[in-house]
């Protein structure tokens, strides 16, 4: 699987035919500094974890362009399908749906799920959630997107369910938790996770300007922690 970061928590996995888009917060998103367009080339799937603009992100420019399907819940596939979207797969905390090379899982995450529209009123967008993204391939990584959320304990089960390999995790604060109760998450919770991915933090004033004490307090954990450079890729 190759895996590139664009920043906050925009994710792109590629493996076999499938390019995977994971909240594309593109048009906006300060630290990223690519072409949106090349960067989303070739998407098939837009997986959302919950519905805030800074992980909706380019999601309908993008399925307009490129055709991708949405995976999300059902109250964001909704919204966007008053807004033209055409492709999309609704869902909800718990269920899995089934792609052509791969299969998602809607977790639980604690954290929030709105957004305003044009007349100033705020929009629920249901629960907000992780996403576990298995591969049908032989040999490919499942990868636990943990979307934004606070620690907790029933990510043993998670792990317990899912085995996942690689943990992308929300270290920034504030909005999240920080990078001691990230390590705490993985360490603790997720004993299947080869590599942990720290995102959300960098992007704005608010947060954590690095992953840093997430890196500190993983220190002798059996997962190691890889900090990715933003907009490029690597290989799991």
């Amino acid at each position: 699987m190759q895996i590139t970061w664009f920043g906050h928590s925009a994710y792109r996995l590629a493996f076999g035919k499938s390019v995977v888009l994971i909240d594309p917060f593109l048009t906006g998103n300060p630290v990223f500094k690519g072409d949106v367009e090349a960067a989303t080339a070739g998407a098939t799937h837009i997986l959302l974890t919950h519905g805030h603009s800074d992980h909706v992100g380019d999601t309908l420019a993008i399925h307009q362009r490129t055709g991708a399907k949405v995976v999300a819940n059902f109250e964001i596939c909704m919204w966007l399908a008053r807004q033209g979207l055409k492709a999309m797969d609704p869902m909800n905390t718990g269920g899995t749906t089934h792609q052509d090379e791969f299969a998602v899982t809607l977790t639980i995450a604690f954290h929030s799920s709105a957004m305003m529209d044009e007349n100033g009123v705020t929009q629920d967008l249901g629960l907000p959630g992780g996403l576990v993204v298995t591969p049908k391939l032989a040999g490919e990584p499942v990868v636990y997107h943990m979307g934004d959320t606070e620690v907790f304990s029933d990510m043993a089960l998670i792990d317990e369910m899912h085995g996942p390999d690689v943990a992308i995790v929300p270290v920034g604060d504030r909005f999240t938790m920080d990078g001691r109760r990230g390590a705490l998450a993985v360490k603790r919770f997720l004993p299947s996770v080869k590599t942990a991915i720290p995102c959300h933090f960098g992007t704005f004033p608010m947060i954590a300007p690095n992953a840093d004490l997430f890196a500190t307090e993983m220190q002798g954990a059996k997962a190691k922690v890889l900090v990715p450079e933003i907009g490029v890729a690597f290989t799991l």
